[in-house]
């Protein structure tokens, strides 16, 4: 069994953050681990406040389990703090983990900021060159390059920009707007397209199971145009089995 490492926010609502990432690894069959960088008092209207979690103990979650387990893939969430984004920066380099999955996180859905703009500019300079594939909507895309994107041609400028950065691959997803949902992986050297049926609802946590299954796929060993094309269809099908679960209009996957 392979194992995969979340560092991102808690939400206890159980649809999106660490609670939905280990729920994602272990219904695709990886042993699951979590480092909490932030919590949140959400519930399924929206996000009303995050709190950071304290360095010190970030840090020494971080130290203590990486000096035992090694991870066979790391995704990152929310993360909040410029300190927490240097902080699994550092560790990515000192553990040598080269399979790094990094879901930038920047706002929620009820446009809460997730994320300062001091580890914004910090993700980009220091976390982005160590990763394998960072997974920005295109919001997040927009935010990080400063291009805003309304064609096919903008979203080919912002990933340019974005690998740019650093990062080995770039996946602008695309379930914001009309249309197909189409999600775009880029290299240096290609373009992948990966389309499914725009599913009606608003979704919670859509993006951290979508990152998180790629983080397994990647541990397993597949290469990133297949372990992308697998969560992918991953989500899709769980989508089809969102249902509510609070008061308020958001669709939880049911695992």
């Amino acid at each position: 069994m392979i194992k995969v490492l979340s560092i991102a926010g808690s939400d206890p609502s159980g649809g999106a953050g660490i609670q939905v990432d280990l729920k994602t690894f272990q219904i695709l069959g990886a042993h699951g681990m979590a480092v909490p960088a932030a919590l949140t008092v959400q519930n399924s209207r929206g996000v009303k406040v995050a709190y950071s979690v304290g360095q010190r103990s970030f840090r020494e979650q971080l130290d203590t389990l990486l000096a035992d387990i090694r991870p066979d893939a790391v995704k990152t969430g929310m993360l909040l703090m410029p300190w927490a984004v240097r902080a699994v920066a550092k560790s990515m380099k000192e553990h040598c983990i080269t399979n790094l999955i990094v879901d930038p996180v920047i706002r929620s859905s009820s446009g809460r900021m997730l994320l300062k703009p001091e580890a914004v500019r910090a993700m980009k300079k220091e976390l982005f060159p160590l990763a394998l594939v960072i997974t920005p909507n295109i919001p997040e895309a927009e935010a990080l390059t400063g291009t805003r994107i309304r064609t096919r041609n903008d979203r080919d400028i912002a990933a340019g920009r974005l690998l740019d950065m650093g990062p080995r691959y770039v996946l602008i997803k695309g379930g914001h707007g009309a249309g197909p949902a189409v999600d775009a992986l880029y290299s240096d050297w290609m373009v992948y397209e990966f389309s499914t049926l725009r599913r009606k609802g608003d979704f919670h946590g859509t993006g951290c199971v979508l990152s998180s299954a790629i983080a397994v796929f990647i541990g397993q060993g597949y290469p990133v145009e297949k372990a992308v094309e697998k969560a992918k269809r991953f989500v899709d099908k769980m989508l089809k089995r969102a249902k509510p679960v609070g008061k308020g209009m958001l669709k939880y996957f049911q695992f």
